[in-house]
């Protein structure tokens, strides 16, 4: 029997049609983005560190199916919140080096903790705070928004002084532009928030003896104090998908109220000595997709420690 064209493309689009659900389900994903996200690095000349955090970077870069975009997670040299003005030089100027040698793929930087050089209390050096790690980093701005392929990127800036020391959160200026920038972003556009500290963390709680006066005690240092409000933030349009950390050197995940806390583990492992507890070295790899969801994978890279 002869059919026409128009037969022929009318039963394929009743076809199509009568197909189950369960297998339209099953239809692949459109993946929009691939992301690596490699987190506290803590470079410095000793343990072979450069050597290592170029092991990383090229390590992801030479995926099979190969990132998009790099987000760094903070911590990215070893220490300047108490090191001289020496110190941090050498440390900068190791990673702008060694990342310029092995970068073939667009960045976009997040500062931790321990890339803040002190805080302006002593001394008039325009570097102290921030400033430093920005001006390494050519950022204008601590935090920020970008977008890509549809995906909406939030980069918070965790790090706060108290007293001698610091605290991880936002604080007001930086929550107003947070609440201003999600009620701008249609609920149809997916969120992908990147902070150095973690918002919320199960692995915060064994990052120490934090039960050893028998109740359970994270300090503020570790997780953020003002986790309560953040999430709510979160919660209210419902499309903030996943907000990626580091800081712990541990790795973790943690749903709740519809957002996914990953907390991705360190390249440094622990500060270039080997695992940290039970954690190796490594980095994770984070699709993202354009119906809104992602998926992520930490990948180890083979690093060894001297000695």
């Amino acid at each position: 029997m002869n059919l026409s064209r128009r037969h022929v493309l009318v039963g394929a689009a009743a076809g199509a049609l009568a197909r189950p659900a369960s297998v339209l389900a099953q239809e692949p994903r459109r993946r929009v983005l691939r992301i690596a996200h490699l987190t506290d690095v803590h470079v410095q000349p000793e343990k072979r560190a450069g050597e290592g955090m170029a092991a990383a970077f090229v390590h992801a870069q030479n995926q099979k199916e190969r990132p998009d975009l790099i987000l760094t997670g903070g911590d990215l040299v070893m220490d300047a919140f108490g090191a001289t003005k020496e110190r941090t030089k050498t440390q900068w100027d190791l990673w702008q080096r060694t990342l310029k040698d092995c970068l073939a793929t667009p960045v976009e930087h997040c500062i931790g903790n321990h890339d803040v050089w002190n805080w302006p209390r002593d001394g008039g050096e325009p570097e102290r705070g921030k400033r430093w790690a920005m001006d390494a980093l050519s950022l204008e701005k601590p935090y920020r928004s970008f977008e890509r392929a549809g995906w909406k990127f939030l980069v918070l800036d965790s790090t706060f002084p108290r007293g001698t020391g610091y605290v991880a959160k936002l604080d007001d200026e930086q929550f107003e532009w947070l609440s201003g920038e999600l009620a701008a972003t249609p609920k149809s556009t997916p969120v992908l928030v990147l902070s150095h500290i973690p918002i919320l963390a199960a692995c915060a709680y064994f990052d120490g003896d934090n039960e050893k006066d028998g109740d359970w005690k994270v300090p503020g240092a570790w997780m953020h104090i003002d986790a309560r409000r953040i999430v709510k933030l979160f919660h209210k349009p419902g499309n903030v998908k996943v907000a990626l950390s580091g800081h712990i050197h541990l790795l973790d995940r943690v749903d709740y109220l519809g957002t996914t806390y990953l907390c991705n583990g360190a390249v440094c492992g622990g500060w270039w000595g080997g695992n940290y507890q039970e954690c190796e070295p490594g980095y994770a790899m984070v699709n993202l997709y354009a119906d809104g969801t992602f998926d992520s994978e930490y990948v180890t890279y083979g690093w060894k420690a001297e000695g």
